[in-house]
């Protein structure tokens, strides 16, 4: 399968030190076979999956050509959170 990272992984991945951000390109390539500590979320979230790579989070989706999309990158701790909360604003009607 082909990974399209989303600009926010792609500045996410590049702001970390050295070795975390070895740990998070080689979880990205193994995610093209679908390797990696692979979960499904739940809740409002259920339609995406997490990539799990030591302390940090990849949140993606699989789209319907033949792809993962990865979306948002965040630290475990707050990584669902912001992105739900990302996810909402981008979805909310108005606001222009």
């Amino acid at each position: 399968m082909k990974v399209e990272i989303s600009l926010q992984v792609a500045d996410f991945i590049r702001h970390q030190p050295p070795e975390p951000r070895r740990m998070l390109r080689r979880a990205l390539r193994d995610l093209a076979q679908e390797k990696g500590d692979i979960k499904a979320l739940e809740g409002p979230l259920a339609e995406y999956c997490r990539l799990r790579v030591g302390g940090y989070r990849v949140v993606f989706a699989y789209a319907k050509r033949a792809s993962i999309q990865c979306l948002f990158a965040e630290r475990r701790s707050i990584v669902y959170e912001v992105f739900a909360e990302a996810l909402r604003a981008h979805l909310a009607p108005g606001d222009e």
